[in-house]
């Protein structure tokens, strides 16, 4: 008993922890683009730089937080994360413009990156033996967390403002973070756990740079990474294009955050049973052709079902990416391993999906099918780069 006892204190942990990353980067950017663009005249592309920012800094926290989850402990990891994330929202206060929105969007990317690698490096030493159940559990909390909040965030705004909706979110991530981070512990000797193709290897950052496994998961977080992303602001955007206001736009990006929440559980479960790389790849393929169906289709109705399907494939894509990540690659330097695959999320799918999608849809006058267009494709790319992803050959 004294075994179980940390190591559900230590899920729980996780999932209350990554609760507010989730709904500042799922549902706050959506709900307060609209408020952006009146108060400070921002145009399409200059919402989708948001997401771009927010992505950059999680990218370049991510390594780092993996390599001081090693030596700190992944408690003070997210101590750190919650003092920028309170720093981030305090920042909003007082902004004049969207260079003060860029600075949030980096400095909450990197609160997010503090929480979500020590969240998930934890929970895959705990539950070595499931460790795509208990990803996707982590993964659905962080999901989940704009959809359960984006009505609250569009409540709050009209309701409180922007300035004291921002002061009340820097208290509640301060809080959050210190009441929980003791909590978030790795286990003494986390027992070694067969993947799908036999015993896990225990390569180093260096063996895994230089496999086809890491590139091509790292592309696929690129392409795939950049068609879900773009969603957050592109679903309430496309919703206003199409003549529905904010509240009833902000449908179509609950219902695509449901099941990128939702899905996260669902998939790494059945990844544990059928496959990290068939799950993937047949979510992938369905997202695509949501994408290509999403501008020729009418109604609310049509449009938030589509948005889920693309939802459910993102969060595939965050919930089995990571046991895939464990399995080839081994647990030992798993949050520098990670870390360095959401690079490419950081760096790559904030320019390929929202800022392109923005800069794109100024340019054409507001064409969305083709940013929804080349969106599904990154998707069908993806289905067919996950396949390429293989645990690393044991030495000897």
């Amino acid at each position: 008993m004294s075994q179980l006892e940390p190591k559900y204190r230590s899920l729980a942990a996780a999932c209350l922890a990554i609760f507010m990353p989730g709904a500042l980067a799922f549902g706050f950017p959506g709900v307060m683009a609209s408020h952006w663009q009146a108060a400070f005249g921002a145009s399409r592309a200059d919402i989708g730089q948001i997401i771009f920012f927010m992505l950059a800094g999680v990218a370049l926290i991510t390594y780092l937080a993996g390599r001081w989850q090693e030596s700190w402990g992944p408690g003070r990891v997210v101590v750190l994360g919650s003092l920028l994330g309170a720093a981030a929202n305090l920042l909003l206060i007082w902004a004049q413009g969207m260079a003060e929105v860029y600075l949030w969007a980096m400095a909450n990317g990197m609160y997010g990156g503090c929480v979500i690698i020590p969240a998930l490096s934890v929970v895959q030493r705990w539950f070595a033996a499931n460790k795509g159940l208990a990803a996707g559990l982590v993964s659905m909390v962080f999901g989940l967390g704009g959809a359960l909040t984006a009505p609250l965030f569009t409540w709050a705004l009209a309701a409180m403002g922007p300035r004291w909706m921002c002061l009340a979110l820097a208290l509640v991530v301060l809080l959050a973070g210190l009441l929980l981070a003791p909590l978030l512990r790795f286990p003494a000797s986390p027992p070694p756990a067969p993947g799908p193709a036999g015993a896990a290897p225990r390569a180093g950052v260096g063996r895994a740079l230089t496999s086809l496994s890491f590139w091509a998961l790292w592309l696929t977080w690129a392409l795939g990474g950049a068609a879900g992303i773009a969603m957050v602001t592109l679903s309430t955007t496309f919703g206003l294009a199409r003549g529905l206001d904010l509240p009833t736009a902000v449908i179509i990006l609950t219902c695509f955050n449901l099941t990128n929440g939702f899905s996260r559980l669902l998939s790494g479960w059945v990844s544990d049973h059928i496959g990290r790389n068939i799950t993937m790849a047949a979510t992938f393929l369905a997202a695509g052709a949501a994408f290509f169906l999403l501008n020729q289709f009418s109604g609310l109705a049509a449009w938030a079902g589509l948005a889920a399907v693309i939802g459910f494939a993102f969060g595939t894509l965050f919930s089995v990416s990571v046991p895939l990540t464990a399995d080839c690659f081994g647990l030992e330097h798993f949050g520098a391993v990670f870390g360095l695959v959401f690079t490419a999320y950081g760096f790559v799918a904030g320019a390929l999906g929202p800022w392109l999608a923005g800069h794109l849809l100024d340019l054409s006058g507001g064409d969305f099918g083709l940013v929804f267009g080349y969106l599904g494709g990154f998707m069908l790319a993806s289905a067919g780069l996950i396949m390429l992803v293989r645990p690393l050959k044991t030495a000897g």
